[in-house]
């Protein structure tokens, strides 16, 4: 064997320890080969040198299979990221970084820490339950106070709910919470503003339609769009020139029947750019009567009411927990060949059948 010895302690290597005694006397089979290193060698600079690179070398190779072993199943769609994950009966939190916003929060990943707004469809516990420790947690890593919209019919329980957890852990819970009705807007910033839309569950529920506001020009002025000087004219006596447009860019329903496709005030959920919406079951296996009977949508409605889908995405979520992903795009790959619509599921905490 070759032993090497580390020239860091300076001292003459024991081979055995002095307490122990060697039982029999070493042979010429086992050759013992000691290499040695000069005291002129540790001091070389150089040396030093590359075994700090050797070891950035290292930790950036860890790191890089860590990543690796990151599997976060985000989504890229008409110019918006979607992430998160929707498992019906367990949890909802669908997060779409460019608004700064998550729709629903079960249970609080990480991730939805960070935005700014949270869009609660209904009282159900697998959508509203994580919020107190959403609230709890950015005062945590001080950040300033969500803004929480909510049906208008749940605001008091909600407030009574925060109340019972800033009492119990004795925190405050700063958080602007908003009863949000349907048809009303609200402006999250300069060019974007939300408004709910009525959905059909067992319980008071509502979806979120998000929209971006552009100028249009109005009709009368537009054969002036090659005289800049008269248009600027107009702007400076006071005249309104511009219509203001509100472009629907992602709707996203919670747990509903697809009943709601049939309301003509919600037109403009079946027109925003991304539609997210549920698909709790996809097989024979449940009738569409029982998922009538809870609330939710069997993905056999979905195919019958594909006509009314004018979206550019579509964004299955909710899917029950007894489906595998690859029952799952199974499903999905059927309804695909209905619609115009990219349909993409969002799989994120289901397993393989192979796992």
């Amino acid at each position: 064997m070759q032993i090497f010895l580390s020239n860091s302690l300076f001292k003459t290597p024991q081979l055995f320890p002095l307490h122990h005694r060697i039982s029999k006397p070493l042979t010429t089979h086992v050759p013992i080969q000691i290499q040695t290193t000069t005291t002129s060698a540790i001091k070389d600079p150089t040396s030093t040198y590359l075994t700090e690179i050797s070891k950035a070398i290292d930790h950036e190779e860890q790191y890089r299979v860590a990543r690796s072993r990151v599997h976060r199943k985000g989504l890229e769609l008409e110019g918006y990221s979607f992430e998160g994950i929707s498992i019906g009966g367990q949890e909802t939190c669908v997060i779409v970084p460019e608004f700064k916003c998550a729709f629903d929060i079960g249970r609080c990943p990480i991730r939805a820490i960070h935005q700014n707004f949270v869009f609660i469809t209904h009282a159900h516990l697998d959508h509203i339950g994580g919020l107190p420790m959403y609230i709890a947690s950015r005062g945590l890593y001080n950040l300033k106070p969500a803004t929480v919209f909510v049906p208008p019919c749940i605001k008091e329980d909600v407030e009574k709910l925060l109340d019972i957890h800033r009492t119990m852990g004795q925190v405050e819970l700063n958080v602007d919470l908003v009863a949000l009705d349907v048809g009303e807007t609200f402006e999250i910033r300069n060019n974007l503003v939300v408004r709910p839309f009525k959905t059909n569950h067992v319980i008071p529920s509502q979806g979120y339609v998000v929209y971006s506001i552009r100028k249009k020009l109005k009709k009368q002025y537009q054969h002036l769009t090659t005289k800049g000087k008269q248009i600027e004219k107009l702007k400076k006596s006071g005249v309104e020139i511009t219509d203001t447009i509100l472009c629907p860019e992602v709707a996203f329903t919670g747990d509903t029947t697809p009943d709601f496709m049939l309301d003509p005030h919600n037109a403009d959920a079946l027109r925003a750019k991304v539609l997210i919406t549920e698909a709790t079951f996809l097989d024979e296996s449940y009738s569409i009567d029982h998922a009538q009977q809870h609330g939710h949508t069997h993905l056999f409605e979905l195919m019958e009411n594909s006509h009314w889908i004018r979206n550019k995405a579509v964004v299955l979520t909710h899917f029950s927990s007894r489906y595998s992903i690859e029952d799952i795009r199974q499903a999905v790959s059927k309804f695909q060949s209905k619609v115009s619509a990219k349909v993409v599921p969002l799989t994120e905490g289901f397993k393989s059948v192979y796992q």
